[in-house]
């Protein structure tokens, strides 16, 4: 046995640990936070789905919520209806949903300005992110840590592009976003690993897209 098979096999046992001791409370948690921002009777498009699972939560608690998927790599188990695209560019009409969610998408992207611009424009009313924040390099160290046992085992792209406070404030003013809601305290695990991996790393933000200013 070579070391990549023996490293695979480390990968995916991480993987399935992750998945037992971790993913089934996240997704409860995060469809929770995030229903709790989003208003009734709203057309949604999940930008990065993964396989629809948070985005069929929310829309079981959120009275009239119809919810897209769109993904770089659609999965015939996705439980949403999922449209593929490539990673950057939205094949949506202009205005064509209420509002759009990332949730941990953006910190695996390397243009997330242009993204977050093209889904301002998908968009009519709000754009509701869940992602994280790091300040310093035990924060780094953190998210990169999570990032890697999470995803890792599923092959998503790494670039740990995480932002500080205010490099969000900074992007959400490029692509004229107001943020009128943020949850900063989510217990997406039980002590005593919250003490480590959650350190206010995580939020939710719901932001309202400024009107473009007349010609």
């Amino acid at each position: 046995m070579n070391n990549t098979t023996t490293n695979s096999g480390h990968v995916r046992l991480l993987g399935k640990v992750h998945g037992k001791l971790v993913h089934k409370r996240r997704v409860a948690v995060l469809a929770e936070r995030l229903a709790a921002m989003l208003p009734t009777s709203t057309t949604l498009l999940d930008v990065g789905c993964g396989d629809g699972t948070i985005a069929d939560l929310i829309s079981q608690k959120v009275s009239g919520l119809a919810v897209t998927g769109v993904e770089y790599a659609p999965r015939s188990s996705c439980v949403i209806p999922c449209t593929g695209f490539d990673g950057a560019h939205l094949p949506f009409p202009d205005k064509s949903f209420d509002g759009c969610m990332f949730v941990d998408v953006l910190h695996h992207s390397r243009d997330p300005l242009s993204i977050l611009r093209d889904a301002s424009r998908v968009c009519r009313d709000f754009i509701l992110i869940k992602d994280h924040v790091a300040e310093n390099a035990l924060d780094h160290f953190t998210l990169r840590l999570m990032d890697w046992v999470g995803n890792r085992p599923h092959g998503v792209v790494l670039p740990y592009a995480y932002l500080s406070e205010r490099q969000w404030e900074t992007l959400y003013g490029d692509v004229g976003l107001t943020e009128q809601k943020v949850d900063r305290a989510i217990p997406l695990y039980p002590a005593p690993f919250s003490f480590i991996f959650g350190r206010k790393l995580h939020f939710v933000s719901l932001l309202t897209i400024d009107p473009a200013p007349a010609k």
